[in-house]
């Protein structure tokens, strides 16, 4: 290889110098910063305004303490929990029974949507009776789901996973049925095997679908565990609620409603986290 050279004005002959790096690289860096820090802002905003505003609401008079209590109230409940040692285990328990189910309940509807993507034959086996149980309500489940699991930690963590397959199975199964046949018949054209097809381009391609799949998965696994700790639990956030509610404790009541969110939201945004981590190829949709 050969280098590339110039002629400087005296005469003389040396290597070409080397390019420039741009000049907008750093401040594109800075400018992406900004703007993460701005969407966070964002995110915790209007929040934190509906806060103010439900704490004005309740200085002033216009809710009534004893059947919708003040965010001062909830705040000293949750500080007397937290001293007590009630609150951490109570809400190890729900956290538990939730990455149980949804790690049941992701493998599963992984493999399923994985089956029926890949395979005609398979889905149509398998889709009709699933979307017939989709279709039966929960409630409809409970006394056998009772007589096969009991009423300990497996019949919660079932209810949650139970909740969890369809959503991944549906999203997944419609993500590797969306990738372009294209793609499939270039990669085999090169004479790639099946498997690095399904791994390199398959996949990859599935992935977005089955991510929004856990996003609605996370919402049905709290309402799974809500229910589920409703019936004969000894711990749990669902556990404070039944008790709360029968004491009308509306503190204890909110402030189990609020847990319920803000864990929802945590483990939104360790979802968030992977689809930034794992869809760098979209990163800037993503970012916009």
């Amino acid at each position: 290889m050969t280098a590339t050279v110039l002629s400087t004005p005296d005469g003389s002959v040396g290597p070409a110098p080397r390019p420039r790096a741009p000049e907008g690289k750093a401040p594109r860096k800075t400018g992406s910063l900004r703007r993460r820090v701005l969407k966070s802002g964002r995110r915790v905003l209007v929040p934190v305004l509906l806060v103010a505003v439900w704490q004005l609401a309740s200085s002033v008079g216009w809710l009534n303490p004893t059947t919708f209590a003040s965010p001062g109230m909830v705040w000293d409940r949750f500080v007397e929990f937290a001293a007590s040692g009630v609150l951490a285990d109570n809400v190890l328990a729900s956290l538990r029974r939730v990455v149980l189910g949804l790690l049941i309940g992701v493998a599963v509807g992984i493999v399923l949507g994985l089956a029926t993507g890949l395979s005609r034959v398979a889905d149509e086996l398998v889709d009709p009776p699933l979307q017939m149980l989709r279709a039966v309500p929960t409630l409809g489940l409970m006394p056998l789901l009772l007589l096969w699991l009991g009423i300990d930690e497996a019949l919660k963590v079932g209810l949650v996973a139970i909740g969890v397959i369809f959503p991944i199975y549906l999203n997944f199964s419609k993500g590797i049925r969306s990738v372009d046949p294209r793609f499939r018949e270039l990669a085999q054209s090169c004479g790639a095997s099946r498997w690095t097809v399904i791994r390199h381009i398959i996949l990859p391609g599935a992935l977005p679908h089955l991510l929004i799949g856990l996003r609605f998965s996370l919402a049905i696994a709290w309402l799974s565990l809500v229910f589920g700790e409703t019936v004969a639990a000894d711990s749990g956030i669902g556990y404070m609620l039944t008790r709360a509610k029968d004491f009308l404790q509306t503190d204890t009541i909110v402030l189990c409603l609020a847990l319920y969110a803000l864990l929802g939201l945590a483990i939104e945004s360790l979802v968030r986290v992977i689809e930034w981590k794992t869809l760098s190829w979209r990163r800037e949709f993503v970012d916009s």
